[in-house]
């Protein structure tokens, strides 16, 4: 790549300061008024002044957004079709999963999850009842002559 000016560190070698007047100009904090959003009550306030949104203080002052505590946010605990698929037989033989007229009926609270997605192949018809269930996935099960059950109400497993 051109370079279009020479490169003036070469020019200073030897010279302690490179142009920065006393040691220790120009480097870390100092010289800049402070760390981040240090000054900007103080000595920054013109640049709070010039880019802040109206004179709101917006980005610099405040608390922007609201985060929900973790204790109401629903912890999303998905499966694959797929893998819900490849599991039946096994889930049957425990009790987890009923058959009822050639369908597995599978509720994914029981089994600990509350969302489906639509990763896999289904090869067996299910009915199927959840909190979430992707588009995809539901698309799938409809295709191997199963239904989805949308469970209300109920969020965490």
């Amino acid at each position: 790549m051109v370079r279009r000016f020479e490169k003036k560190s070469r020019k200073y070698r030897g010279s302690r300061t490179h142009g920065w007047g006393r040691v220790g100009q120009h480097r870390k904090s100092g010289s800049s008024g402070g760390r981040g959003r240090s000054g900007l009550h103080k000595h920054k306030w013109s640049l709070v002044m010039k880019y802040a949104e109206d004179s709101s203080g917006y980005p610099f002052f405040g608390k922007h957004g609201f985060q929900q505590p973790n204790a109401i946010v629903a912890a999303r605990l998905a499966i694959n079709v797929g893998r819900l698929d490849s599991m039946l037989d096994e889930l049957a033989s425990k009790g987890l999963v009923q058959v009822v007229e050639g369908k597995y009926v599978v509720d994914l609270i029981k089994l600990g999850f509350n969302k489906l997605l639509g990763g896999g192949r289904v090869t067996k018809p299910m009915v199927v009842r959840a909190v979430w269930v992707s588009r995809k996935a539901e698309e799938k099960i409809r295709a191997a002559g199963g239904s989805v059950e949308l469970v209300k109400g109920v969020v965490h497993a």
